[in-house]
């Protein structure tokens, strides 16, 4: 994960964001456990994240490890704990993206690797390419020693429960539509200025015929550019995908000078007038961040090189 390499001096303050999924998650909905245990895994993921960023200065190495938390966090759909797809299988995807060079690296449909940033790194750093999907995926994984495990290592009681009750369901429908259970993923700004992105999914419950949605797609749900910022997205994937919203945002802050802010806003304006709903988090290296979502919820978190610290879910937070 980390580098030997030497590490230039820190010369500026760092940021990092980590998010845990948009969704339908309301006050009255989440029991005071679920509650304290989807702060508790966001904390742990804020404090991976800051020894990356407080030991080697890298905006990536944070990224990458504020997200294996999260991945192996049975309370999250990614890693350990993902949503069920149709025929009961677990299928994950990741990406990371190193806004200093815009080398990133994606996995989609991968089966029995624990944590698929890691895989999406070793693409993104060991191979040509930048995204590989399904059996050829995990034959890299094997080849590259990135560790393996069996599928029932992926699966929870919970998981299953929510494929069985969607499967129930008079209307036919196969896919979460309460988006309940979302993607996960993290941004940071290096002390050098540097940006990087990284966002794992299960995808959604219930997906069918290989379903791929926005998370590993880069510029889509993923995307880090120096030159603009870099942002992890959670919501209706499919939409996230016609809009290009990794690239659209970075896009904006680079070329039109707006905020991340603004550009986040602006861009769930065309999201919210095509029908979609989720979340984004977003660090540019200006300094400047935005955490922006139109559903009830989002899991998310912020800490910065001066002393913030925040963890919320809820969308009057």
């Amino acid at each position: 994960m980390s580098s030997d390499s030497p590490v230039p001096p820190s010369s500026g303050p760092w940021t990092l964001l980590v998010h845990g999924g948009a969704g339908a998650m309301t006050r009255d909905l989440l029991t005071a456990e679920q509650d304290a245990t989807a702060r508790a895994g966001l904390n742990a993921a804020l404090d991976a994240g800051v020894a990356e960023l407080e030991r080697s200065g890298s905006a990536l190495d944070a990224v990458e490890a504020a997200v294996r938390v999260l991945e192996d966090d049975p309370h999250f759909n990614a890693g350990r704990g993902a949503v069920f797809t149709y025929e009961g299988r677990i299928e994950l995807d990741a990406a990371i993206m190193d806004g200093s060079s815009r080398d990133a690296g994606a996995v989609a449909g991968v089966t029995t690797t624990r944590n698929p940033v890691g895989l999406a790194r070793a693409v993104m750093e060991k191979s040509p390419h930048v995204l590989l999907s399904r059996e050829g995926a995990d034959r890299f994984a094997v080849e590259q020693g990135v560790e393996q495990v069996e599928q029932d290592y992926f699966m929870t009681a919970e998981r299953r429960r929510q494929l069985e009750e969607l499967k129930a369901r008079p209307d036919g429908s196969y896919y979460d539509v309460d988006m309940k259970y979302g993607t996960v993923g993290a941004v940071a700004l290096d002390a050098q200025g540097h940006v990087a992105a990284a966002t794992s999914t299960g995808g959604l419950t219930g997906k069918r015929w290989a379903r791929i949605g926005d998370s590993p797609l880069i510029g889509a749900g993923t995307y880090a550019d120096d030159r603009g910022c870099a942002v992890s997205a959670t919501g209706a994937g499919e939409f996230f995908i016609r809009v290009g919203v990794g690239h659209e945002i970075a896009a904006r802050v680079r070329m039109m000078g707006e905020t991340p802010d603004e550009a986040a806003r602006a861009v769930f304006g065309e999201i919210a007038a095509m029908g979609g709903v989720g979340g984004v988090i977003v660090a540019a290296p200006g300094g400047g961040t935005a955490i922006h979502f139109n559903t009830p919820g989002l899991y998310r978190g912020k800490a910065t090189s001066d002393g913030e610290r925040q963890v919320a879910i809820y969308g009057d937070e």
